[in-house]
C-alpha cells in the first residue's frame, strides 16, 4: 500500500520490491542491479523497473534526484 497526498494505491509485489529500495541512498542503476541479482530468472526486468519508476515520478509518488 502506498499513501500519498492525493490518496492511496495497492501495489503489486513487483512494485513493492522496487519501492522498498527507493530510499534516497540507492541509485536507479543500483536498484536495477539489486533486483536483477534477486530475480535472475526475470527477463526484461530492467525495462519494467524503469517503466514503473517513470510512472511513479509522473504521479508524484517519488522524486528522482
Amino acid at each position: 500500500m502506498l499513501l500519498y497526498p492525493e490518496g492511496m494505491i495497492k501495489l503489486n509485489d513487483s512494485a513493492s520490491e522496487i519501492l522498498k529500495r527507493v530510499d534516497g541512498a540507492r541509485t536507479v542503476g543500483g536498484i536495477v542491479a539489486e533486483l536483477q541479482a534477486h530475480f535472475p530468472e526475470a527477463e526484461g526486468i530492467e525495462e519494467d523497473i524503469l517503466a514503473f519508476l517513470e510512472v511513479a515520478v509522473e504521479r508524484f509518488w517519488i522524486e528522482l534526484r
